[in-house]
């Protein structure tokens, strides 16, 4: 799997509105608390269309934090995704453990 331009679009869109121009990497991070917040409250609520909505909320602000930071976001996943691939460990109580 590579990833290699499939989010343009939303840095296209950031850029229109002035979010890589304006905005910071703190900023940004803050916005992400908020996004992950209300994906919370979509999970609390068992709301899959907000929690459909809350997610993409939040990549688009990951998409933004990776492009004010230099890289992409597809960058970060390749690489998270390079490491991830080969990692070992097993599933306890509904979460992946890794090996040390």
């Amino acid at each position: 799997m590579k990833l290699e331009n499939e989010f343009q679009p939303i840095r296209e869109w950031a850029a229109e509105k002035g979010i890589l121009a304006q905005s910071t990497i703190k900023k940004q991070f803050e916005k992400l608390m908020e996004e992950v917040e209300e994906t919370r409250t979509a999970i609390k609520n068992e709301n899959l269309e907000e929690l459909k909505d809350g997610i993409g909320d939040c990549v688009v602000v990951l998409t933004n934090m990776a492009a004010l930071a230099g890289m992409t976001i597809e960058d970060s996943i390749n690489s998270a995704y390079e490491v991830i691939s080969k990692r070992k460990g097993k599933m306890i109580n509904g979460k992946f453990v890794k090996e040390n």
